[in-house]
């Protein structure tokens, strides 16, 4: 159900019951406060106890209200304009407890994507990019600083890697007209989804170049175009996204792609080792890149 959870809500309303009607009315009503309420919380908002609640979710066809809770804030992300986000942040986390609880809500992030990533669609990520003639990697506003940290990484280690930097859609395109076949795309975006990331993916498909979505769900709208999607969980419900997960999840596509290309990218960083020792780059009790 997850990506249509409001929508069956909606449709079902005539046949709930009252109480099933005056939980449904508030979830479409105030979803940014009720994806947050236990189920004890949400009974006493519309007058209901909180068993009410729980048969709620399993006659949506949840196993208990905790999943019904996890979809619902996963899906109400896409909705919330940047005040609610602020205003959902200011409710969640008070000013001891911030440190505390935004780590672990990272944490909890990485442990979901971990449990729920395919090793199969991961290996086959990897397969598209190292087979590759030219690599493109795009990400826009938040997911900026993702696509920069993927780009740095592989054009150390590979050839023809361009990060697409847009303006205009127009730009965009003039980015990548000399895309093939032969290329890959790898699009990252988490909500609220990028439409010019949605673009470059759809005009991979139309020339027929092959593309990698990283994103958050399975129902977004790059890796519904992609060939192949990675899923990272980002869903913190702030005005600053979690990036955590994303990135992580990078760090082992790179991590993945330099094994498997290792000849190569060994004789790159050999090369680079000259390179940064010749002109001073770092300082000499300095290490990284």
């Amino acid at each position: 159900m997850q990506g249509n959870l409001f929508a069956e809500i909606t449709a079902r309303i005539p046949e709930f019951s009252k109480g099933h009607r005056r939980i449904a009315d508030y979830i479409l009503s105030h979803y940014d406060k009720a994806a947050f309420m236990t189920a004890s919380k949400l009974g006493d908002s519309v007058g209901v106890s909180e068993s009410t609640v729980v048969r709620f979710a399993s006659e949506l066809g949840f196993d208990g209200y905790p999943e019904l809770q996890r979809v619902l804030q996963e899906e109400m992300r896409t909705r919330l304009t940047a005040v609610q986000r602020i205003e959902v942040s200011f409710d969640r986390f008070g000013q001891d407890e911030v440190f505390k609880s935004v780590l672990l809500h990272d944490i909890d992030r990485i442990r979901r994507t971990l449990e729920e990533t395919n090793p199969a669609d991961f290996s086959a990520a990897i397969d598209l990019i190292v087979k590759a003639k030219r690599i493109y990697i795009m990400g826009i506003r938040s997911s900026a600083s993702l696509a920069s940290f993927l780009g740095y990484y592989f054009k150390l280690m590979l050839p023809n890697v361009t990060v697409i930097e847009t303006g205009s859609r127009s730009e965009l395109y003039e980015q990548l007209m000399h895309m093939c076949s032969d290329d890959v795309i790898i699009g990252i975006s988490f909500p609220r989804y990028s439409r010019q990331t949605v673009y470059a993916i759809s005009y991979a498909n139309d020339v027929g170049a092959k593309s990698v979505a990283i994103t958050d769900s399975a129902d977004s709208p790059i890796a519904e175009k992609a060939d192949k999607a990675l899923l990272a969980k980002s869903d913190m419900v702030s005005f600053a996204d979690s990036l955590v997960a994303p990135l992580s999840l990078i760090n082992a596509l790179i991590m993945a792609v330099s094994i498997r290309k290792k000849e190569l990218v060994a004789r790159n960083f050999e090369r680079l080792d000259r390179i940064w020792e010749e002109y001073d780059v770092y300082e000499k009790n300095g290490g990284g890149m």
